[in-house]
């Protein structure tokens, strides 16, 4: 899948999305939260590694900006990933196996402005 404007010259940033209910109401260990968001990005960076904005933003290694951002819960993270599907914008959704849990989601590596107006609702992860 294409991100609107994918290849313009803005600055690139991979957002991901967590499930901030995962700590605050399910109380799982920060580190567990962090590591399905590590798994997310990654698989979105895999997924993508062709794109053109993948390979400018990669090749920034040392000055690659990410954003992490709280869903509040399963409903509305699978609702996003519905929204960003239907937008065409190129992301994953991780779920946790076995247990069959949807955790998060990263976007590949694209324009800011390309994708925030998707993501405004979200606000950052705490």
């Amino acid at each position: 899948m294409a991100v609107p404007g994918a290849g313009s010259p803005g600055r690139l940033v991979q957002y991901v999305v967590v499930r901030s209910d995962l700590v605050h109401a399910l109380s799982w260990p920060l580190g567990a939260v962090i590591t399905q968001a590590c798994h997310a990005a990654t698989a979105a960076i895999h997924l993508h590694y062709g794109d053109p904005d993948t390979q400018r933003y990669l090749a920034e290694l040392d000055s690659m900006h990410k954003v992490v951002l709280a869903a509040p819960d399963e409903a509305a993270l699978s609702g996003l990933s519905d929204r960003l599907s239907q937008a065409g914008v190129a992301h994953k959704l991780w779920v946790e196996q076995p247990e069959n849990i949807p955790t998060c989601l990263a976007l590949k590596p694209c324009p800011k402005e390309a994708v925030q107006p998707l993501l405004r609702k979200f606000k950052l992860f705490r």
